[in-house]
C-alpha cells in the first residue's frame, strides 16, 4: 500500500499539465495546468514546492516518444526537465510513454461536449491524469 502521492506532469513548452494520485495509489486526479514562466529553474522550483505540499515521493513525467518508439528532440527536452526535478527535489522521476495521451484527452473532452476554448485550458491536466493513471495501473 502506498503512503505518498505521485505527481504526474505533462511537460510542454508553454503549459505543464498536473495530476496527483490519491494516497492509496489507485486514482489519478487532475489538478491544474501550470503556465510556464520562461525561467526553467523557477518552473522546477514551483514543482519541488508542489511535491512538498502534496507529500509526494515521486514525479511521473510523460515522455513524448515518436510513433516508432524512438526518442526525438522533444523527449530530450523533457528528460532534461525531469533531471532538473530529480536533482533539485531529491525525488524519483519516472518516465511514462505518453504517445497519444493528448489525443486521448482531447477526444474525451470532445465526447464530454467541452467547448474548444475550455478544452485548451484543461487538455494538459487531463493528459497528465491519463499518464498517471496508466502508471498507477501498471505498478499495482
Amino acid at each position: 500500500m502506498m503512503t505518498a502521492r505521485k505527481i504526474a506532469l505533462d511537460v510542454g513548452d508553454v503549459r505543464i499539465g498536473v495530476a496527483v494520485s490519491d494516497l492509496m495509489g489507485i486514482c489519478a486526479n487532475p489538478r491544474e495546468t501550470y503556465v510556464r514562466c520562461g525561467d526553467e529553474d523557477r518552473d522546477v522550483a514551483y514543482f519541488v514546492e508542489y511535491a512538498k505540499k502534496e507529500g509526494a515521493d515521486a514525479f511521473v513525467v510523460g515522455l513524448p516518444k515518436n510513433m516508432d518508439g524512438t526518442e526525438g528532440p522533444r523527449a530530450e527536452i523533457t528528460r532534461e526537465f525531469g533531471e532538473k526535478l530529480r536533482e533539485t527535489s531529491g525525488l524519483d522521476v519516472v518516465y511514462v510513454d505518453e504517445r497519444l495521451t493528448t489525443v486521448s484527452a482531447e477526444r474525451m473532452l470532445i465526447d464530454a461536449d467541452v467547448r474548444r476554448e475550455k478544452r485548451k485550458k484543461v487538455v494538459d491536466k487531463v493528459a497528465a491524469t491519463i499518464i498517471l493513471q496508466s502508471y498507477l495501473d501498471k505498478i499495482r
